[in-house]
């Protein structure tokens, strides 16, 4: 879990000054406008170089060095806060972290007794001022004693009420950041406003937050993370007088996690309410084990973070500890690998998909994101690429988290050279040269899956769709080129002659195809309709529109308007997902004609349009009502099963599978090395079962 620590070695005074001048750069892009030539990682490795040279150097340091200022120096303002609003000191591995508080526990003269680990959420602090429970004043960190006035911005961000649920006086410090959601719903609205699309949800919000005067809104989300009096109110977040006065030092008594639930109490927003709440923990080690969840639980996150904070949770720990003049000595940012940097876009190539769908990657020079070297990014679609206005030899943004593929954010406009070229767009189809059916964003080859009909044919044979053993790509090829498949429908009507016929086909192989073939025929409808591959579904969706409808013959007759009846179809997805069954028509007739099954074990059709709903109770299922989430490693009966036929077991036997859990989850399914999902599930109360148990609670539902 341990993050690059690598410090380039700066060589001499000169290579000290011109890293001075470009982290003063940088620092100074990002915090006016929220722009900056350097990505965090980058900014970080200069930031110590230039320490590790003016720690040996220290009769050198320049006075506009970075180092020791909040903020780089860089920002300012004109309203004095209340207290210094400082940064924080950073760590990179679980050596460095203990190193340090090591340091503060000696500083102190006792053991820390207790830790506050919370998220560092990836956005800009800013503080709040309330006034009897009203919201007055919005402020900036600036540079740590004097920030920007924000105010233009309240009622614009999600988490900071204009009221507080008590009418006391005190600032809330905290974070404003853009959930994911909320920056993919920015971007076309400050382009089709004329404005360059932002880089990433960070310097949305830091632009976003400073904007005056724009003709349109965006909205950004706040998260509390400290609570405090404001200097001559003599108020405090306890205070019952109903004119906002009391004792002022009591919440400076108050332990840091006392703190962020009064927040919570007030109506802010804190990290409470998200899959990776602050916790405290006792020794170093219970630390590090909470850095290591939060860390694992990154990428399922709707928000960015780019560490942990640690702090002494306690207030005689913090007021003992103290503090320098950049960041305070009680606490310290675990900082987890980079996962967007800034690199080059060389080219863009155009791959031709399973469904026809004609997909532009792009090609960039190789750049070190969360530990792997990436090389090549998604680009969506031509439309994308458009609206993004991106271009050959632009400076972009790329972004990536866990095991998710890497992609390109937006460019980073204001590095570009003038050299920049256009990026050209398919005239055919790269694959096969048919004319390409422009007709919705994601163009596709006029012919369809026909165009790449082995990719097609190898998805529909792959484990979790019919599970046809030995068919792997060489044989589909094999197949395709002797002109014995044609589409998904010709595998079943396969003659052993035929396979026979085949290079390296054996009498044993050709029976054990045969074998798996005819199996394949009794999967379940949700199977089926997740190896036709229709656009705008996948696995889970095939399984709703399967136990929705039933039979095939009921899926087929579904209007748009029907199909929207299918939990997580809208109004733009029904349409397509109509067409494309309507053009999979003879596929599917030939199916039928070949004997595959068409049906959902125990899904009931619903009643025709215009006919009276069936009121006889159906049975329901031992899971019903359930949201149940599958998490660690399975045993017994369950250990072959792959994660997707967990999700069919689940649902055939009445339940919701879920992928994360939360106060809706009713059961967790907990195997070997089960991890975060079983600890929350463990502080919420939910029921957990481990794979023995399920087995048996599912025994009827299991496959034989």
């Amino acid at each position: 879990m341990d993050t690059m620590t690598t410090t380039p070695v700066l060589a001499d005074a000169a290579a000290y000054a011109r890293a001075v001048e470009d982290a003063k750069q940088a620092a100074a892009a990002y915090y006016a406008g929220g722009t900056s030539p350097l990505d965090d990682d980058a900014y970080d490795r200069l930031g110590r170089a230039i320490a590790a040279w003016e720690a040996e150097h220290p009769d050198q340091v320049r006075p506009d060095s970075p180092t020791d200022k909040v903020a780089g120096g860089a920002a300012s303002g004109d309203v004095p806060h209340t207290r210094q609003m400082l940064s924080l000191d950073n760590v990179f591995s679980a050596e460095q972290f203990t190193s340090w508080a090591a340091s503060l526990e000696r500083r102190i003269g006792r053991s820390v007794e207790r830790w506050s680990v919370e998220p560092k959420l990836d956005g800009l602090a800013i503080a709040a001022r309330y006034e009897r429970g009203r919201l007055a004043r919005l402020i900036t960190r600036g540079d740590g004693t004097a920030g920007e006035d924000v105010s233009h911005a309240i009622g614009t961000i999600v988490g900071l009420p204009e009221r507080l649920t008590e009418p006391v006086t005190v600032e809330i410090r905290g974070e404003v950041l853009m959930t994911t959601e909320q920056f993919e719903a920015a971007n076309p609205i400050r382009v089709a406003h004329g404005g360059e699309p932002f880089a990433n949800p960070r310097n949305a919000a830091a632009g976003t937050l400073r904007a005056k005067d724009r003709p349109y809104t965006v909205e950004m989300t706040f998260f509390a993370y400290d609570v405090l009096p404001l200097n001559g109110s003599g108020t405090e977040a306890g205070d019952e007088s109903g004119d906002g006065a009391g004792d002022a030092a009591g919440l400076d008594e108050l332990a840091h996690s006392e703190l962020i639930a009064r927040a919570a109490a007030l109506g802010l927003h804190t990290s409470r309410a998200t899959a990776v709440p602050g916790r405290t923990a006792g020794a170093t080690e219970e630390v590090l084990a909470r850095v290591a969840e939060i860390a694992a639980l990154r990428a399922e996150l709707p928000f960015g973070i780019d560490g942990i904070v640690v702090k002494a949770d306690l207030a005689a720990d913090r007021r003992e500890a103290g503090a320098g003049s950049r960041a305070p000595r009680w606490a310290v940012a675990y900082k987890l690998p980079a996962v967007e940097k800034v690199t080059r876009l060389l080219s863009v190539e155009w791959n031709v998909g399973r469904t026809g769908i004609i997909a532009p990657r792009a090609v960039l020079e190789p750049v070190e994101i969360d530990g792997s070297t990436v090389t090549y990014a998604t680009l969506h679609n031509p439309s994308d690429i458009t609206r993004r206005d991106l271009r050959l030899g632009d400076h972009v943004m790329v972004y990536k988290a866990g095991d998710i593929i890497p992609r390109v954010e937006a460019p980073v406009a204001h590095l570009r050279t003038g050299e920049e070229q256009p990026i050209g767009f398919p005239e055919s189809c790269p694959q096969c040269g048919s004319e390409i059916d422009r007709s919705e964003q994601r163009w596709r080859c006029a012919r369809g899956r026909d165009c790449h009909l082995v990719a097609s044919l190898s998805y529909a044979v792959g484990r979790d769709q019919l599970d046809i053993e030995g068919l792997g790509a060489s044989r589909i090829v094999q197949l395709v080129d002797a002109a014995l498949v044609v589409d998904l429908a010709d595998l079943f009507t396969l003659t052993r002659e035929q396979l026979l016929g085949l290079e390296r086909m054996g009498e044993t192989s050709t029976d054990n195809l045969l074998a798996a073939i005819a199996t394949a025929r009794t999967r379940p409808l949700a199977r089926v309709l997740c190896a036709l591959g229709i656009r705008g579904t996948g696995r889970s969706m095939s399984r709703r529109i399967a136990r929705h409808f039933a039979t095939m013959d009921a899926v087929r007759a579904a209007d748009a308007e029907a199909m929207q009846q299918v939990e997580g179809i809208g109004a733009e997805k029904a349409p397509v997902i109509v067409a494309e069954l309507a053009e999979l028509g003879a596929v599917v007739d030939k199916l039928v004609a070949a004997g595959v099954n068409m049906t959902e074990p125990g899904a009931t059709p619903p009643p025709p349009p215009g006919t009276e709903p069936d009121t006889t109770e159906a049975v329901a299922g031992p899971l019903a009502g359930l949201s149940v989430v599958v998490t660690g490693a399975m045993t017994g009966a369950l250990e072959a099963l792959s994660r997707n036929q967990m999700n069919e077991l689940i649902e055939r036997a009445g339940g919701k599978s879920s992928s994360s859990v939360s106060k809706r989850t009713g059961l967790v399914v907990a195997g070997e090395k089960a991890g975060s999902k079983r600890t929350k599930a463990e502080e919420l109360g939910i029921r957990l079962v481990d794979p023995e148990e399920f087995a048996v609670l599912l025994g009827d539902f299991l496959p034989v």
